[in-house]
C-alpha cells in the first residue's frame, strides 16, 4: 500500500515525533504545510516549525480537528490524559496512530470512551532516526486491514515494518525497541577487545560497529538462520571457536535472553506508573 496522508497531526514533537514528520514530508507522503506538531515548550515549537516548515501549536485539540491521521507521540505517563483531551475532536474517519510504549489499543479505546476511532499501535525503535528502524504495527477494535497497511506503510518510511498481533508487543518492546541499547554494549565490548589487542580506539569502534551492521544484513538478506551463518565463520580448530567458547563460558547468550525478557516485562507496566 502506498501511504498518502492529506493532513497530519503529531501530538508530541519529541525525537520520534519529529523523525516521523520529517520522513513523511521528505518522502512526499504528506505536504509539510499540512502538518501540525504540538509541544508544550515554546522554544521547541519554534525550532521544529523553523526547521521542518510545519505548523506548530500548544493546543492538541485544535491540531487534531482537521487531521486524517493523528500520531500520538507523548510519554506513557501522560498519554491517557492527552487522548481524553482530544477525543471529542476525533471521528471514525480519522486514524489515531500511537507509538506510546506499553499503552495497549484497548487502553487507548477506554480513554476514547464512545468514540469509535480506528486505533493503530506501533512500536518503532531509535535507529528509525536514521532510516534504519524496525517497527511492529497492530490494530484496535475499529481498525481494519487498510488502517493496518497504512500504519505499516508509514513506518516503512523510516526502516522495516511488519504487522503483528498485539499480544506480542511487550516482547517486541523488549527485543527491537530496547535491543539497540543492548547492541551498543556489545559494540562497545567488541571495541574494547580490539583496544586490548592493540587497535586504536576509533578503529576498533568502527570495526565493531560495521561488523554488527554487516552481520545483521547477512541475516536479513540471506534469510539463513543465525546459527547457520555462525557455522560458516567457525572453521574447525579455528580462532572463532575459541572466541565462542569464551562467550558461552561468560553466559552472553543467557544474559541477552534475560535482558529481552526483563525489558519486555517492564514494558507492560510503563503506563501504570
Amino acid at each position: 500500500m502506498q501511504a498518502k496522508i492529506e493532513r497530519l497531526a503529531v501530538l508530541g514533537a519529541g525525537k520520534m515525533g519529529v523523525t516521523l514528520l520529517s520522513a513523511l514530508s521528505a518522502s512526499g507522503v504528506v505536504d509539510p504545510k499540512n502538518i501540525v506538531a504540538t509541544a508544550r515548550h515554546e522554544s521547541r515549537r519554534a525550532s521544529v516549525g523553523a526547521k521542518y516548515g510545519v505548523a506548530t501549536s500548544r493546543d492538541n485539540r485544535q491540531a487534531v480537528e482537521s487531521a486524517d491521521v493523528v500520531l500520538l507521540c507523548v510519554k506513557p505517563q501522560t498519554a491517557g490524559q492527552v487522548v481524553e483531551e482530544v477525543r471529542e475532536h476525533l471521528s471514525p474517519q480519522q486514524v489515531l496512530l500511537s507509538i506510546v510504549a506499553g499503552l495497549t489499543t484497548e487502553q487507548i479505546e477506554e480513554h476514547l470512551g464512545d468514540r469509535e476511532v480506528p486505533v493503530v499501535r506501533a512500536m518503532p525503535n531509535t535507529p528509525s532516526r536514521i532510516g534504519q528502524g524496525m517497527t511492529a504495527v497492530c490494530g484496535g477494535r475499529y481498525a481494519n486491514e487498510n488502517h493496518l497497511e497504512l500504519g505499516r506503510a508509514i513506518f516503512s518510511q523510516i526502516g522495516r515494518s511488519l504487522i503483528l498481533e498485539e499480544r506480542y508487543f511487550d516482547a517486541v518492546t523488549g527485543l527491537s525497541a530496547s535491543g539497540p541499547a543492548f547492541l551498543y554494549i556489545v559494540i562497545e565490548a567488541l571495541a574494547e577487545g580490539g583496544v586490548k589487542m592493540g587497535l586504536p580506539r576509533q578503529v576498533a569502534t568502527e570495526l565493531a560497529a560495521q561488523t554488527c551492521l554487516g552481520a545483521g544484513h547477512m541475516v536479513l538478506e540471506t534469510g539463513d538462520h543465525p546459527a547457520l551463518l555462525k557455522d560458516e565463520v567457525t572453521t574447525p580448530a579455528g580462532c572463532t571457536m575459541d572466541g565462542i567458547l569464551a562467550l558461552e563460558t561468560g553466559g552472553l547468550r543467557v544474559t541477552l535472553i534475560n535482558a529481552v525478557v526483563q525489558a519486555g516485562r517492564r514494558a507492560a507496566g510503563l503506563v501504570d506508573e
